[in-house]
């Protein structure tokens, strides 16, 4: 076992490596599973080592804002200024702290994020099959691949049937190689050649197979190419790089105010000391550096409350994305409907006479003896049974399951029927005779039951069943018949007809034919369903702006009934069949696309056709698939959403987002969550910066006209951390609007909307003015000391307050539909206490260079903060006129 590293595994028999690796067909223990795994570690390629917290604190200390704010604190000791070289230090340090909490919590959500994503593979332990994540695989499992699947670990092929594999990030050959688990290979044979071998990350595209492991991590022949892997995914996303640019570009704007104020204090004579540090704290407060990180975590909480919802997110920009979606294409089966054939209607000859069907849950009623025949025939003529394993579900095939569920509304349990009832003889489906027939002995005699296409069986048929008996059928009862299933396809169901006969003696033989002089019984209609709560998510995705477009593979008529039930289709849209599809060039396509909302009997390439086209008109499209000929179509959606539950391996690495249930009501919920994530970043920007444009331009007036300094360093230094920081992360967490699905989508790249500057600008000019006011009140009424004090108090309480005028730039503050956000009252308490502690303690007042305030101050200083609520309500309320006199 130690020396299995080093065995050809091409060129060894079956039983050679079962014996070098202490193994069996039935795969290893559980016991023996976890010793392997301890011991030789998980099955995963080495990652680039984390960062350390000594890592951290350095990057935190070399960022070059930082080392400026340490150079502004060693030039103010040098200077013998020991209070804001202190107070600098101790800020730096708090902020380091902060910067290293992000960290570490941006980087715990990718890790939880890459968890949630991670691969599984089916495996046999002790000879039974059971799905393990694919980083629990160890030397000597026997594992299990077949169609879509991505081979787990390097495996030496045992069993094979009709398997291809995609070897081309190995090999670089473009077709699949075709796999033959009989065949040992030479000891010389290439990697390329080496039919009998399956290896790490290629795809399975074709049949299935079982094979043992033979390599797992850095041991497999990717891990040997790979050798260091350095690209460790890093939280970047084009919405913190965009963040990034506009934090550069402010850097610059920061810089040069900056300059200018100490140029014009210099210029006025003013003492350059107090103004070299003011021109240092405001180029930092200017600067938003901790804006693409506090983005970042309001980006990965919101993926954590999207999985919460069955919405996995695997890539981070794809949060972004979605609040920019404008058109959903999503698969019929399985998540519009419920992917479960379901028997609705049945009919047998007083069904033909009065010319309907009936449905199911009223078919006990009436007849109920020559329903009970046609419900034995559906039932015991069937290969599908009940799983075992997963309640409600059918192994075998989905319309054959419908019957057995069409049983027990009957009260029939399966399993006692076939029991009771055994087969005994069975002339299997095929295409051609479109019939299956069984032959099972009841009440001691021998009788036969088929089922199939209603057209091919009718034929066959001599007598009909009644309530009264047997009867000859009649041409009349035929055509009746006929005209009953004409109707039912036109309803989008699935029609099956049944059949039954009496025999002699028992078939010698599958060839012999019993399938002549039968009864014929009546038909069921079936149907996948669709979802109940889908219809109500289209009406919200339309309210939102969202096209919902279906793309599906089965007929016109069932495709177009199913639209109609959920909304999707509506007077005016159209019905697009993969026929017209095949005939249209690419303008007609893109004119055609706009009114469509049903494409049917596509193939997955057409899939790539109608997203390219989307795309082409302007659209952001989401587009969801199951299948390995799906992952182009996912690749080229702006959002590909692969299913959890259906989708292969290859459509899941292939999308941007799973949906853990399948359904698109998740979808929906997702992209209400991506609106959400987006317009919380963009209150978080707008707090940040209108509260630095109220500093920056305080400062700026006050130096401009010679006035003194409203503000010290320390006092911006604090404001932008006691009352910055928490409220912005609080923001970033707030629950969505009550109208969030009711505007148009966002535009991609309109994060810095012409509104939302006009709100910064106006915003932080407005504090700039309430907070020179004080001053001069303060300054009047006491001392300079006093009127730093009160400008600084109202600097730092309006940006509190502000923090819940964020939440909506149309609604009044009182009103929020999705109610509070504790979060925010949490993060302006404890912003109060720090502001509390710096103004009462007598050290720490005394350090920031702050002096006691009279009642009627406070009330001057409380008056003027609420002045920033009172400004956004008035622009607010401006805002809302407008919009009813446009009505």
């Amino acid at each position: 076992m130690e020396n299995h590293k080093r065995l050809p595994w091409h060129a060894s028999e079956p039983e050679a490596i079962y014996k070098a690796l202490h193994t069996s067909e039935e795969g290893l223990s559980d016991a023996e599973a976890a010793d392997r795994l301890e011991h030789y570690g998980r099955n995963e390629l080495r990652q680039k080592p984390k960062k350390t917290i000594w890592q951290m604190i350095k990057s935190q200390i070399t960022d070059p804002m930082v080392l400026i704010l340490i150079g502004a604190a060693v030039f103010s000791a040098v200077l013998q200024e020991w209070t804001e070289a202190i107070v600098i230090l101790t800020i730096v340090i708090i902020n380091a702290v902060i910067g290293i909490v992000q960290e570490k919590k941006a980087e715990s959500s990718l890790e939880a994020l890459k968890q949630m994503s991670a691969p599984n593979a089916r495996v046999l332990r002790q000879g039974e099959e059971s799905i393990v994540p694919a980083s629990e695989l160890v030397v000597g499992d026997i594992v299990l691949v077949d169609d879509g699947a991505m081979v787990p670990a390097d495996l030496r092929l045992i069993e094979s049937a009709n398997l291809k594999i995609q070897e081309a990030s190995l090999t670089g050959e473009s077709v699949p190689s075709e796999k033959d688990a009989r065949e040992t290979m030479p000891l010389e044979c290439v990697l390329g050649d080496r039919v009998n071998m399956a290896y790490t990350s290629s795809i399975v595209t074709y049949g299935h197979g079982t094979g043992v492991v033979v390599a797992t991590g850095m041991d497999t022949e990717v891990g040997n190419i790979a050798g260091l892997l350095e690209n460790q995914d890093e939280l970047d996303t084009p919405l913190k790089r965009k963040l990034n640019a506009v934090g550069k570009t402010l850097t610059v704007v920061g810089i040069i105010v900056c300059a200018l104020i100490f140029a014009i204090g210099a210029f006025y004579g003013r003492p350059l000391i107090p103004q070299f540090l003011v021109a240092i704290s405001l180029a930092i407060s200017i600067i938003p550096e901790g804006l693409p990180a506090t983005a970042t975590i309001v980006m990965a909480l919101g993926v954590q409350r999207m999985a919460k919802q069955n919405a996995l997110i695997r890539k981070l920009p794809a949060v972004e994305t979605l609040g920019s979606a404008t058109v959903i294409c999503s698969d019929k089966t399985g998540t519009l409907t419920l992917n479960q054939m379901t028997v609705t209607q049945i009919a047998v000859n007083g069904d033909f006479e009065a010319g309907r069907t009936t449905p199911v849950e009223n078919a006990g009623k009436e007849h109920p003896d020559v329903y009970r025949e046609l419900v034995y025939a559906g039932a015991l003529c069937n290969n599908a049974s009940l799983d075992p394993d997963h309640e409600g579900e059918i192994i075998g095939d989905p319309t054959e399951g419908a019957l057995i569920f069409l049983a027990q509304e009957f009260g029939i349990d399966h399993e006692e029927l076939e029991e009771t009832y055994p087969r005994l003889f069975e002339q299997p489906f095929d295409s051609e005779r479109k019939r299956m027939s069984t032959v099972h002995e009841i009440n001691q005699k021998l009788v036969s039951y088929t089922k199939g296409a209603v057209d091919e069986m009718l034929p066959l048929c001599t007598g009909i069943m009644t309530s009264k008996g047997v009867r000859p059928i009649t041409q009349a009862d035929i055509r009746q018949i006929q005209e009953m299933c004409d109707s039912m396809s036109q309803k989008a169901l699935r029609v099956l007809g049944f059949a039954m006969k009496t025999l002699k003696r028992l078939p010698e033989n599958e060839e012999e034919n019993i399938e002549f002089d039968m009864t014929f019984i009546g038909v069921a209609g079936m149907i996948d369903p669709p979802r109940k709560e889908v219809a109500e998510s289209v009406r919200t995705c339309r309210n939102a702006g969202i096209r919902t477009i279906m793309i599906t593979g089965d007929h016109k008529v069932t495709a177009l009934a199913i639209a109609k039930e959920l909304s999707i289709w509506q007077e005016g849209d159209t019905v697009i069949s993969g026929e017209d599809l095949s005939a249209m060039s690419e303008e007609e396509l893109d004119q055609a696309v706009e009114h469509a909302t049903v494409f049917a009997r596509v193939s997955p390439a057409d899939k790539l056709r109608i997203i390219q086209s989307l795309k082409r008109n302007g659209e952001v499209a989401a587009m969801t698939g199951d299948g390995v000929n799906d992952s182009p179509a996912l690749k080229a959606a702006d959002i590909g959403v692969a299913m959890g539950r259906t989708g292969t391996d290859v459509a899941k690495e292939a999308s941007d987002m799973i949906l853990l249930d399948d359904s698109f009501t998740t979808i929906a919920y997702a992209i209400k969550e991506g609106r959400r994530v987006y317009r919380n970043i963009q209150k978080v920007i707008q707090f940040l910066l209108a509260g630095n444009i109220a500093e920056i331009t305080t400062l700026f007036l006050a130096t401009l006209f010679n006035w003194d300094a409203p503000l010290l360093a320390v006092h911006i230094l604090w404001v932008n951390l006691a009352t910055a920081t928490l409220p912005a992360l609080a923001l970033g967490v707030d629950p969505a609007s009550k109208n969030i699905m009711k505007h148009k989508p966002v535009k991609a790249g309109t994060l810095f909307e012409r509104d939302l500057i006009a709100r910064v600008i106006r915003q932080g000019i407005f504090v700039a003015a309430m907070t020179i006011a004080a001053y001069f009140i303060g300054a009047g009424q006491g001392s300079h000391t006093t009127g730093q004090t009160m400008a600084f108090s109202v600097l730092a309480i309006s940006q509190m307050l502000r923090a819940f005028n964020q939440r909506s730039n149309t609604e009044p503050i009182w009103v929020r539909a999705e109610g509070p956000n504790p979060w925010l009252v949490v993060s302006f308490l404890i912003s109060a206490g720090l502001m509390a502690c710096i103004l009462f303690i007598p050290a720490l007042q005394s350090a920031f260079r702050l002096t006691y305030l009279t009642g009627t101050q406070w009330l001057t200083v409380l008056g003027l903060s609420a002045m920033s609520i009172v400004q956004m309500e008035a622009v607010k309320w401006v805002k809302r006129a407008r919009k009813r006199e446009k009505r």
